[in-house]
């Protein structure tokens, strides 16, 4: 299975380092595959340098990809995430 949604970035200081961790964390308790898209750059959602290098300020919006048997869930997950703007 495969689910996308498109998340905007809404925290001051956008994705950085303790964001990227969070978001590195939640992935870590679905056994799906996670993807961030930027324009046309697409990265890995499991490496907090990946994810960094998307350089996101507040405002942006990513692409959300996942893909496997439970990407509904995880995506459901990042969009709370997202709209809990990480926690911060």
């Amino acid at each position: 299975m495969e689910i996308t949604a498109n998340l905007r970035i809404q925290n001051d200081l956008g994705l950085h380092a303790r964001c990227a961790a969070r978001i590195v964390a939640l992935a870590g308790q679905f056994r799906s595959k996670l993807y961030f898209k930027k324009d046309q750059h697409e990265v890995d959602g499991s490496s907090i340098l990946s994810l960094l290098t998307l350089a996101c300020p507040k405002g942006t919006e990513v692409q959300v990809r996942a893909v496997g048997e439970d990407a509904d869930g995880l995506v459901e997950a990042m969009s709370r995430l997202f709209a809990e703007k990480f926690g911060e």
